[in-house]
């Protein structure tokens, strides 16, 4: 009996863990180069999985395992929304949208029509970024979370846009 009532602070203590990584945050490490200059690749963010709404230019990450990968993106369209780019220039519900997250050359794309829980996202770096412009448009059950905050390394540590 008095082994037990030693090992409860233990179990409670990974139970609280495995609740809140679950449920509530997860730190995950950014892969690649698609979000330059934004995000250079290695950084060390936490994933907020709690809220579940999006906002246009949120950096989500999206459970699509590419080459063993969750993607990091861009939302650039958001549900029942008309996405397209024009001579280098976005187009949201046939409107002019700045996109200053745009690196590189966005070519151009024909129209998409999203759904009621249809994303668009794209990489920052917009030259090598395999998006919704190659893998279609995304699922919101598919978006794990937001991220925003660098915790590694160091010299980065802090909010990004």
């Amino acid at each position: 009996m008095k082994i037990i009532k030693e090992l409860i602070p233990y179990l409670v203590i990974i139970l609280t863990v495995i609740v809140i990584r679950t449920f509530l945050f997860t730190p995950i490490m950014v892969q690649g180069e698609s979000m330059v200059p934004t995000l250079k690749g290695n950084e060390l963010m936490i994933l907020k999985k709690y809220d579940q709404s999006y906002e246009r230019f949120d950096i989500v990450v999206v459970n699509k395992n590419v080459e063993g990968d969750n993607l990091i993106k861009r939302v650039i369209g958001l549900p029942n929304e008309t996405i397209e780019y024009i001579d280098g220039k976005l187009y949201i519900n046939d409107k002019i949208i700045t996109d200053k997250y745009a690196s590189g050359i966005t070519e151009d794309f024909h129209k998409y029509t999203l759904g009621d829980d249809e994303y668009f996202l794209m990489g920052d770096n917009r030259t090598i970024s395999l998006d919704s412009r190659i893998l279609g448009v995304i699922k919101k059950d598919e978006i794990e979370g937001t991220v925003g905050i660098v915790i590694y390394p160091f010299n980065r540590f802090g909010k990004v846009e």
